[in-house]
């Protein structure tokens, strides 16, 4: 078996490192968590602080973080941009209180960096939604409007030429800042939060997956080598969610793809994108990009490959026509840097939701069997929120995260496969078609258009899908 391409964050952060070993025989956990990535470790470190003496074991199918939370853009965001989709699932009230918690994980992270000196670069530089072509202008407005109408102010509206210097080209039109918005480097924190939850109790066992899952009481789960019996199971599997029976038509797995520039410092403040903002565009396949601590950009865009179920191939770890694609975006969105040279790409899976929010609750309804999915390309911030819920579920709170309305919720669901994946591929074409001619100022074609209008939003909403 081939091993899988790395992102430039996994391989900074992992260099020198040595893998943990793989189950072998048996054990016997209090609780097993499914995946070692920022969901199953965050569940996993809050468990312990609660009940340290909770037997917790991770299981990961490759490395921590060799999915999602190791190749991700390491932007650490609310779901303020989300509002308005909050707001049909759990009503305003709740869907305020779960975007105001969404930016409080944002300093929890930051303080959980300190507490245990787990140097992930977090930089709260704020997050810029931009419009980068003339159909993009005003994406956020009906966001803004319910936010204004709800009583919270998380954006602050920048004039045209101030976005155009924070995010160092004239290409983006105009845009609203919301200052909660951070980076990380996602390499450093996954292999940080690995330390702690080991330094805690957490038992890790890598290059383990999870071949079989008996849902009985207690559960017992096999793997290649290995047996491990639990009384309680957290399934925090990512886009492999879509592999699972009763998650199949809740979770689509698609991809993120990302290119790197060397380090590139004097070029930055030659430019004038020096305070640490992540960047997205507002288009449907989403452009996304940042700086780095040593002054490179990291530059991506969402939701091109899709998966047949759980079915991910080498593809979801890179495809070079889908990097040129990316590199084709970031030379139209900074053509100051037209010399800039791309050196590194990768790819990674994205757990897709109906909504585009998260799915928690049980598994078929067994209490001792839970999981967290569909984060939607916005993570690496919610997945501490997520592990707090989760946490609380285990635990059997009966109040606050752990009953929230996203908990068992009905989020809707996906057409089944073969169905989904053919549709898909021709929603793409059309998203792609369209956004394609909008780059340059031409009209699309109906067809596209039309095409387009089937889709779901990413992580950003579509107009005419934000009002409440």
């Amino acid at each position: 078996m081939n091993a899988p391409h790395r992102s430039l964050w996994l391989d900074q952060a992992y260099t020198g490192s040595t893998d943990r070993p793989a189950l072998t025989g048996g054990d016997r956990a209090d609780v097993a968590i499914v995946g070692g990535g920022f969901l199953g470790l965050w569940t996993a470190i809050i468990l312990k602080e609660r009940e340290p003496s909770l037997d917790v074991v991770i299981i990961e199918r490759d490395i921590c973080g060799g999915g999602a939370s190791g190749r991700n853009g390491g932007f650490v965001l609310s779901w303020w941009p989300k509002l308005s989709t909050l707001v049909k699932l759990v009503g305003e009230r709740e869907a305020v209180e779960l975007a105001q918690a969404s930016e409080d994980a944002i300093g929890e992270i930051e303080a959980a960096c300190e507490q245990y000196t787990i140097d992930a670069q977090f930089r709260r530089g704020g997050w810029l939604w931009t419009a980068a072509t003339e159909v993009q202008r005003g994406s956020w407005a009906p966001t803004v409007e319910l936010c204004d109408r709800l009583g919270v102010h998380p954006f602050q509206q920048l004039s045209p030429e101030e976005v155009a210097r924070r995010s160092g080209s004239s290409v983006h039109l105009e845009g609203v800042l919301e200052p909660s918005g951070a980076t990380v480097h996602p390499g450093y924190l996954v292999r940080g939060m690995a330390r702690v939850a080991q330094q805690l109790g957490v038992r890790i066992y890598e290059h383990t997956p999870m071949v079989e899952l008996d849902r009985r009481e207690p559960a017992v789960l096999r793997t290649p080598n290995g047996v491990l019996t639990a009384d309680k199971v957290v399934l925090a599997i990512n886009a492999h969610a879509a592999g699972v029976r009763e998650l199949h038509r809740k979770i689509v797995a698609i991809t993120s793809d990302m290119v790197s520039t060397p380090p590139i410092p004097e070029r930055l403040e030659e430019i004038g994108w020096t305070g640490g903002e992540c960047i997205s565009d507002s288009q449907l396949q989403i452009h996304y990009y940042r700086t780095t601590t040593d002054g490179r950009i990291a530059f991506g865009k969402g939701g091109w490959g899709i998966a047949l179920g759980g079915r991910m191939g080498s593809a979801f770890d890179r495809d070079p026509k889908r990097a040129a694609d990316v590199t084709l975006g970031f030379r139209r969105l900074y053509p100051n840097l037209a010399d800039v040279a791309i050196d590194r790409d990768w790819s990674g899976p994205i757990d897709r939701s109906p909504t585009g929010i998260p799915l928690f609750g049980n598994l078929g309804g067994r209490p001792h069997l839970l999981y967290g999915a569909g984060f939607s390309g916005n993570g690496v911030g919610p997945a501490r929120l997520g592990g707090r819920i989760l946490a609380g579920m285990v635990l059997g709170d009966r109040s606050g995260l752990a009953v929230c309305g996203l908990v068992n919720g009905r989020p809707g669901s996906f057409p089944p496969d073969p169905i989904r994946y053919v549709g898909a591929h021709v929603v793409r074409t059309g998203v792609a078609a369209k956004e394609a001619r909008e780059a340059v100022g031409q009209e699309p074609s109906r067809i596209s258009e039309f095409l387009a209008g089937l889709a779901p939003g990413g992580m950003i909403p579509k107009k005419s899908k934000q009002k409440a």
